[in-house]
Formats: structure tokens, sequence, C-alpha cells
């Protein structure tokens, strides 16, 4: 789960970002609540990219974790 909400946080961040910077207009969601600098928009893509990173990495150590119980217990 926490890699698919990074996953629309980095969209969101990106597209927000470039909206801003290139275009001049406010883009994504976020817009719709509040007013963020294109700097916020930046932070919420890295922190998106974070969790991303931390689902899948999470998800690799429980399937390792899993395939050397399986391995252990048929020994």
């Amino acid at each position: 789960m926490r890699g698919f909400i990074g996953f629309i946080a980095m969209i969101q961040g990106a597209v927000g970002f470039a909206g801003q910077v290139f275009f001049g207009k406010n883009w994504g969601i976020l817009s719709h609540w509040f007013d963020p600098p294109a700097l916020a928009h930046a932070g919420v893509f890295a922190v998106g990219a974070a969790l991303a990173v931390w689902g899948d990495l999470d998800k690799k150590r429980k399937q390792k974790r899993e395939q050397g119980q399986v391995a252990g217990g048929a020994a």
C-alpha cells in the first residue's frame, strides 16, 4: 500500500511542479485544496519516492524472509 500511495504522491508532485515551473498554472489535486509553491510540489514528489522505495524494499524483504522459512522448514 505504501508503494501505491508513494506512486500517486510522486505523480501529484511532478505534475504540480511541472505545471507551475513550465506553464505557470497549478496542476494536480493539491491545487484544489492548497496553493503550494513549486518547492512544496518537489517535496511531495520526494516524499512519494521515499514511500515507493520503502514499500518496494519491504515487499522484497518479506519475500526473502518467506523463502527462507520455506527452505528452512523443508530441511
